[in-house]
């Protein structure tokens, strides 16, 4: 087995990296470290999603699970039957990634995210089978349909009966999961609501829409006269938010306003907010002056998911737009954020526009990718001579990350500086370092 876990799953080019085969395997590897009891498995839209869900599928039935299909889901929806049917989950999806790519996600018992430690078991157990070891073929598999439906009631029913009567919204599903369950929520939620981009064909995910380049969505929503637009990610974890003006509301200003608005009602679990490293300094600086601690975690929502189940903490997120809402949901959950912001909205009686300005004040920020020829764990420690240069031209009026991709071979560089010149000098300069040492020129 050469395709290992990453920042969230299995994940690379079907037919090259993931392959049937692999994913057969690690179907019965999953059964055999965490139980071949009930397991669901559902999918985005990818034109390999079903080949792949079945070769899956076949692998834990071979162990002598119990398999229920339940097709196109947002991941947030597959770890909810998961946790319904007190089972484990795999959704197919590469998330944000190309239609050419597909992943593997595996979340555990009760719908939540892996351990590294089970990870690791899993690996190795695949690294056994793939020795030859023949399936038992005792389980069973079996379609069901009814996962949308409870989906969709689950996030209505967060609102504790309130509505977005009188909120105009516009929602980008770019050609993802959430085209199946995101116009039905905030129809039934009493918005008015316009959807785009809710015709996949297999190849059109996140193809310059969605949360990967909300633009036609921010010129939608200002010709419209919308109140808020909505942009989910291929399998609709996260969220990125457009206000009325078009002007893109990312994740750290989402966490600001959801972490302010629970303090003030109560209900922000020992008023922590979780976040990674790669949340903006702003977003630490306006928790300090609402008295709201910060926890700040590795990339990775599961990550943030561990420090929430670990402290009691009830919100956190990155900065790429996984909310998450760990009263009501296991894992991050673009549909529910979206349908919280719009009840915040309307609760506060002001334009998003006004809250996202009035947050949190940003802190420039230049993020640079670094194509390597492979994925170098080793990056940090070959530039302590360029990162301490750097460091000392910041004198401590901003922050310097570089870190390899989980889910890539690309480093990342990010520079937040108090000018944005300042940034982008100090960015480019150290990707230009890293594209000399391994390989390849830096891309923003």
């Amino acid at each position: 087995m050469t395709l290992g876990f990453g920042t969230d799953g299995l994940r690379g080019r079907v037919d090259v990296d993931l392959t049937e085969t692999l994913a057969n395997l690690l179907g019965r590897a999953a059964a055999d470290v965490l139980g071949a009891g009930r397991w669901s498995i559902g999918r985005d839209t990818r034109e390999s999603g079903p080949r792949l869900e079945v070769a899956v599928a076949e692998g834990l039935a071979s162990r002598g699970a119990t398999v229920d299909l339940l097709g196109v889901l947002p991941t947030p929806a597959i770890a909810l039957m998961a946790s319904r049917s007190e089972g484990c989950a795999v959704v197919v999806s590469a998330s944000h990634n190309p239609w050419h790519d597909n992943g593997l996600k595996i979340f555990g018992p009760g719908g939540k995210k892996l351990t590294d430690d089970a990870e690791t078991a899993i690996e190795r157990r695949m690294d056994q089978l793939a020795s030859g070891e023949e399936p038992i073929s005792e389980g069973e598999v079996r379609v069901v349909e009814t996962g949308g439906d409870i989906y969709v009631a689950n996030v209505v029913g967060a609102l504790e009966g309130r509505t977005l009567s009188g909120l105009s919204v516009v929602l980008d599903c770019g050609h993802g999961a959430a085209s199946t369950v995101a116009g039905r929520v905030f129809a039934e939620l009493g918005a008015e609501v316009e959807v785009l981009h809710d015709s996949p064909d297999g190849r059109n995910i996140n193809d310059g829409v969605g949360s990967t380049d909300p633009s036609v969505l921010a010129a939608k929503v200002v010709e419209k006269g919308a109140d808020i637009g909505l942009a989910f990610d291929g399998d609709a974890d996260r969220l990125i938010a457009v206000d009325g003006r078009g002007q893109i509301v990312d994740g750290d200003r989402l966490m600001c306003m959801f972490a302010i608005d629970l303090k003030d009602r109560a209900r922000l679990s020992n008023d922590t907010l979780v976040v990674t490293v790669m949340s903006n300094l702003g977003l630490r600086r306006a928790m300090a002056i609402n008295d709201i601690a910060v926890d700040v975690t590795p990339v990775g929502d599961r990550h943030v998911l561990a420090s929430l189940a670990d402290n009691g903490h009830s919100l956190g997120g990155e900065q790429s737009g996984h909310i998450i809402f760990a009263d009501i949901a296991s894992t991050g959950d673009g549909v529910l954020a979206g349908a919280m912001l719009g009840d915040l909205v309307l609760r506060s009686g002001r334009p998003l526009a006004d809250i996202s300005a009035e947050v949190m004040t940003r802190l420039p920020q230049v993020l640079v990718n670094v194509d390597v020829a492979e994925r170098r764990p080793d990056v940090v420690e070959n530039l302590s001579a360029e990162l301490r240069a750097a460091e000392r031209t910041l004198a401590g009026n901003g922050r310097i990350l570089i870190r390899p991709s989980g889910t890539e071979p690309v480093v990342r560089v990010m520079v937040e500086a108090e000018t944005s010149d300042m940034a982008d000098a100090i960015a480019q300069h150290l990707a230009g370092a890293v594209a000399r040492r391994f390989g390849r020129h830096p891309s923003r």
